[in-house]
């Protein structure tokens, strides 16, 4: 009895897991809809609600956005827009860091978090699981203390959840570059080890 509970909650735990997950998303995108004026949301003009309305919404806006920000006329008020936030002195902290988090991450030509690393961390001996996030060409690295001028910046992160981490700054001589997935390797992270299979193992270690 035991052994078959055991199998019927490996089977509905994922799934369920996942629908309330895609869910909250879901639940999350679509209360956009109460951005709008209450005489123009979609109760107030057909009658009734419309489950969806504000993923619509939001994705129609995101798109619209894009176009806009594409051409030449929406460039000129995205950067007027970045001027005044760069003003306020901690809102322009935040928005400068948001944004170029973002253009690194989802930057077609970019190459952070496409390269999966094990390195030796947190001492001799222990390996973690890494991904290259920069060259650290920069003035953090760029001085006469350090032996070696060429170091990549490698973000470690924290099982399950792979949200937070630690950033270290490691001589490319000392990183480990592993032919696997990024998903793959966060896939590792979030299971806690656990979907790591013996063909993968040869390649870990």
């Amino acid at each position: 009895m035991k052994r078959y509970l055991v199998a019927g909650l490996l089977v509905w735990a994922p799934v369920l897991v996942t629908i309330l997950v895609i869910r909250f998303l879901w639940d999350l995108v679509d209360k956009s809809v109460a951005l709008i004026p209450n005489n123009l949301q979609p109760e107030a003009l057909f009658g009734f609600n419309i489950p969806g309305f504000g993923v619509i919404l939001a994705l129609a806006v995101l798109f619209f956005t894009g176009v806009l920000a594409a051409n030449f006329v929406g460039r000129k008020i995205v950067s007027f827009s970045e001027s005044l936030l760069s003003r306020i002195p901690l809102v322009r902290s935040i928005y400068k860091a948001v944004k170029q988090s973002m253009h690194v991450v989802f930057s077609p030509s970019g190459n952070s978090f496409r390269q999966v690393v094990m390195i030796e961390y947190p001492r001799k001996g222990i390996w973690s699981l890494g991904f290259v996030t920069n060259s650290a060409d920069n003035y953090f690295t760029n001085n006469d203390d350090l032996n070696n001028p060429e170091m990549l910046t490698i973000f470690v992160p924290t099982t399950p959840n792979p949200t937070s981490g630690f950033l270290l700054f490691l001589q490319k001589s000392d990183v480990i570059f592993l032919d696997i997935p990024v998903d793959e390797a966060l896939k590792t992270v979030i299971s806690l080890g656990t979907t790591i299979d013996a063909e993968k193992r040869k390649e870990f270690y």
